[in-house]
C-alpha cells in the first residue's frame, strides 16, 4: 500500500494577539492545497491535525515554523495511504481544550520523553499514580498497563475528578504520571493538579503518539483512539496490537468503533462485523427503525459519521 499522505498532529500554547487573522492566513495558505484538517486557533495558541500529500504537508510545516509565534511547535508525523478527514476545517475557538476552567499554565507538570516515561513505568512504586487523561471511550480500546481509567464521558468532568483525587491521595507525597493522545490535554490538566496542591506531576511529552513512534508498544495494551477517520491505530508495530475491547451486543473481541447509523443518535460504540451487519450499524432496535439512517456497507471500513446531505 503506497503511503503518499502524511498525517500531522501538533499544538502549541503561545499568546496569539489576533486569532481570527491567523485563521484567515491559514485559509489563504491551505485553501488551494490538497489538505484536510481540523485546526483550532485561539488567544491561547493553536491545536491541529491534518492529512495532506507529502509536499503540501511539508510546505505547511515549514510555513508555520517560519512564524516566530509558532516556531517552537512540535509536529508528530505519520504516513497513510489516504486522507483521514472529510474536509478543510480551520476555526477560532475560545478554548483550545474545553475544560471550562483556566488554570495558571505556568504551573504545568514536568515533561518527560518517551524513554524516560518507559523507565518511570518500570520503576513505579506505591506512591505513584498513573492517570489516563482521556475520555472513557478512548481508554476502552487501549491504555497503559496499570493506569487509572476515569470513567468520564467528557474532559470537562476532569476538574471534579481532580478534587476527588486530592481526597484519595496525599498531594504532597503522591507522584502523578499522566498521559493523553498527543499531549495537549496534559498541559492544562497538569496545571490544574498543581493548583490543587500536587507537587510531583509528570506528563508524557508528545503523548501516546510520540511514545509509539519513539519506543513502540511496550507497556501499552490495545490500540490508540484517534480523532479522525482511522478511529483506532496501533501504538507500536501492528503485530503488538492486541484487542482488549468488546462488542456492545455479543461481547466478541473488537476495536471497531461505529457512529450509530441513525443520524439523530450518532452514539459512538464498539461493534463486531457480525453484529454490525445484523444491526445495520445501529446502536439499538429503536435506532434501526429510525427514518434518517445512513446506508450500511459491510465491506467498507467504518468511519466517523457524515452529515445528512452526503446521503440525500
Amino acid at each position: 500500500m503506497i503511503k503518499n499522505y502524511l498525517i500531522v498532529a501538533y499544538y502549541l500554547y503561545t499568546p496569539v494577539e489576533d486569532p481570527h487573522e491567523e485563521v484567515r492566513k491559514h485559509h489563504a495558505f491551505l485553501g488551494a492545497r490538497d489538505v484536510r484538517s481540523r485546526i483550532y486557533i485561539s488567544h491561547e495558541g493553536i491545536n491541529g491535525e491534518f492529512s495532506a500529500l507529502r509536499e503540501d504537508a511539508e510546505a505547511y510545516m515549514e510555513w508555520l515554523k517560519s512564524d516566530p509565534h509558532f516556531a517552537a511547535v512540535d509536529f508528530k508525523v505519520d504516513e497513510w495511504h489516504e486522507h483521514v478527514m472529510p474536509r478543510l476545517t480551520i476555526k477560532f475557538r475560545k478554548q483550545l481544550v474545553a475544560l471550562d476552567v483556566s488554570p495558571d499554565m505556568s504551573l504545568g507538570g514536568t515533561h518527560v520523553s518517551a524513554e524516560e516515561w518507559r523507565q518511570m513505568l518500570q520503576q513505579r512504586d506505591e506512591d505513584t499514580v498513573l492517570i489516563d487523561v482521556r475520555n472513557d471511550y478512548e481508554s476502552k480500546v487501549g491504555h497503559f498497563e496499570g493506569a487509572i481509567l476515569p470513567q468520564l464521558e467528557s474532559f470537562r468532568q476532569f476538574p471534579e475528578y481532580a478534587a476527588e483525587l486530592k481526597e484519595k491521595c496525599d498531594p504532597k507525597k503522591t507522584k502523578v504520571m499522566m498521559y493523553c493522545t498527543g499531549g495537549i490535554r496534559c498541559e492544562i490538566y497538569s496545571a490544574l493538579l498543581k493548583e490543587n496542591g500536587f507537587e510531583q506531576v509528570y506528563q508524557l511529552s508528545g503523548g501516546v503518539i510520540r511514545y509509539g513512534q519513539d519506543v513502540g508498544g511496550e507497556h501499552w495494551h490495545g490500540k490508540l483512539f484517534v480523532f479522525d477517520d482511522r478511529l483506532s491505530v496501533p501504538v507500536g508495530p501492528e503485530e503488538q496490537s492486541e484487542v482488549i475491547s468488546c462488542c456492545k451486543y455479543c461481547s466478541a473481541s473488537t476495536d471497531s468503533y461505529y457512529n450509530c447509523a441513525n443520524m439523530d443518535c450518532n452514539e459512538l460504540f464498539l461493534l463486531c462485523p457480525s453484529c454490525a451487519e445484523k444491526m445495520r450499524g445501529c446502536c439499538s432496535e429503536e435506532c434501526r427503525c429510525a427514518e434518517r439512517l445512513r446506508p450500511f456497507d459491510p465491506n467498507i471500513r467504518p468511519k466517523p459519521f457524515k452529515k445528512w446531505y452526503h446521503y440525500t
